[in-house]
């Protein structure tokens, strides 16, 4: 019996939209993840982007545990000198909540070419309104 290795033709691409409100973040990203990768599908290959696209809505509702908001911190470094800034996650939720998804789910793919191609299948957007409908996404629920 011979190893299955998926053709960029055998890819199917599915749309799909998460409702973040209420969720918390890290176990969102994970699940987001995980489908933007493929790594739900029968035919999933590590060296293959054959993920779907995932369309998050209601960023700025999301839930941390802990002391999160006030403790995690974000870094910029612009490589000059005295150049480094940070901004706490409250900070990031008030102003781009988009980034907060973005980054968490960022740190979980691979970092490489193929890491970059599935993060572009990502579409993060503050508020339930977004501009995908004709592409008929499908709502996911996730699992917690």
């Amino acid at each position: 019996m011979k190893t299955f290795s998926p053709k960029p033709q055998d890819i199917t691409r599915d749309w799909f939209v998460v409702d973040a409100e209420d969720k918390i973040l890290g176990r969102l990203a994970a699940q987001i993840a995980h489908r933007l990768r493929g790594k739900h599908k029968p035919e999933f290959a590590p060296h293959m982007d054959n993920g779907d696209f995932i369309v998050v809505v209601n960023c700025e509702k999301i839930k941390v545990t802990g002391n999160k908001l006030a403790d995690k911190k974000y870094y910029r470094y612009s490589g000059y000198v005295g150049g480094l800034r940070e901004q706490s996650l409250a900070n990031v939720l008030a102003t781009k909540p988009e980034r907060a998804i973005i980054n968490a789910v960022k740190g979980m793919l691979p970092r490489n070419r193929l890491g970059r191609a599935m993060l572009k299948k990502l579409k993060v957007y503050a508020g339930s309104e977004h501009p995908h409908q004709a592409q008929n996404p499908q709502a996911l629920e996730l699992k917690y």
